[in-house]
């Protein structure tokens, strides 16, 4: 069965009405930053971020099936020396909406641009925020597995009585191990760090992010035939990854530039235009 490409150029406020209830398995999207990128989305002041969000938000939840999963890619700037709250408060009232805030994971972007500003060090991380509508939602955590690393050759070595048995968190966190468990294994899960290099082949756009970063989520929150939503796909990273991975994609962008460079990069695919 041939994977399907929905395009569709305009507001995403507007477009994703178009679209049905409970239709996407994944939402994958990084949208403009507060106050950034101005000569192509017009920025927005941090202080009118959250209201210009929710709207879409609330739309996003409806789209979400049951069993979906929405990651935002967000980053909050520094406004007059302290670092802006509007992530932190758009967080919150997207938990009002019904959004469950499930996870957090951090990409470090591992050769992150050198420099020096005064009482601060070079951002070398971005937050990717998991919401979903329900606690129980697709995951398929074996597709991201690492190799067990170098640590496993001498941490399993001398193996202590409490390492044979599940020795429970000492801070009452509910989390406990057994380390004996790791003796036959290779690989293991990974954490909820993600360490990616910024540069990527796509140069096309101002805020391209790797490919290997959408690609890491579409392998574990969806499988093939799936659909993964990009309300702000830009020059289309997360599709033209979705679709290498059979998946089936939906991009929405507002500027004609980026809009026509997704055309022609994902001609040879099956894409609607709508």
């Amino acid at each position: 069965m041939e994977v399907r490409t929905e395009l569709h150029l305009g507001d995403c406020r507007e477009k994703l009405w178009l679209l049905p209830d409970d239709s996407v398995d994944l939402i994958f999207t990084s949208p403009p930053y507060a106050d950034q990128r101005k000569a192509t989305y017009g920025g927005i002041h941090p202080d009118d971020y959250v209201d210009w969000f929710l709207p879409i938000s609330e739309n996003l939840l409806r789209i979400l099936k049951p069993s979906g999963t929405f990651i935002l890619n967000i980053k909050e700037k520094v406004v007059n020396g302290e670092r802006s709250t509007y992530v932190l408060e758009l967080i919150l009232n997207m938990r009002k909406q019904g959004w469950l805030w499930t996870e957090e994971f951090i990409w470090h972007k591992k050769n992150c641009y050198p420099g020096k500003w005064p009482n601060r060090f070079r951002d070398a991380w971005e937050r990717l925020l998991q919401f979903n509508k329900n606690h129980k939602f697709n995951m398929y955590q074996e597709s991201v597995m690492v190799p067990m690393g170098e640590w496993k050759n001498t941490r399993l070595r001398n193996l202590s009585e409490t390492d044979k048995i599940r020795d429970n968190s000492r801070v009452g966190s509910g989390f406990g191990k057994n380390i004996s468990n790791w003796m036959s294994r290779e690989i293991a899960y990974p954490t909820n760090v993600i360490h990616l290099a910024t540069e990527c082949s796509n140069k096309r756009h101002s805020a391209a992010f790797p490919e290997s970063l959408p690609e890491w989520f579409i392998k574990l929150f969806t499988k093939e035939l799936d659909t993964v939503l990009d309300p702000f796909m830009g020059s289309g990273t997360t599709l033209i990854v979705a679709n290498r991975l059979r998946r089936n994609a939906i991009g929405i962008e507002i500027m004609p530039h980026y809009f026509e460079i997704v055309q022609k990069h994902i001609k040879p695919l099956e894409v609607y235009l709508l």
